[in-house]
């Protein structure tokens, strides 16, 4: 069993959403000024980025936790290879 901790794949996109958002904040001017494509283009690839890391973040925790179960707990083939050969008594 894996502690109950919030997971890295769900902090650090979290934190960049926030920082999007202050960053999106404070370049409002840019959309009075009417630069509609530099100021939704810049959140639309921080979105994108954000998004890759949470992929990416989960991805290597699935494979964290899977060597772990499998040092733990062995796998299939090496089970399958027990029962087919019966060790000699």
């Amino acid at each position: 069993m894996s502690k109950s901790k919030i997971k890295k794949s769900v902090v650090f996109p979290l934190v960049m959403l926030a920082y999007l958002a202050v960053m999106a904040w404070i370049g409002r001017d840019r959309l009075d000024r009417g630069e509609y494509l530099y100021y939704f283009g810049i959140i639309g690839v921080g979105l994108v980025i954000i998004l890759l890391l949470y992929f990416s973040l989960r991805k290597k925790e699935q494979l964290q936790q899977r060597r772990e179960e499998e040092q733990q707990y062995g796998t299939y083939e090496e089970e399958e290879n027990q029962d087919n050969n019966p060790k000699k008594q």
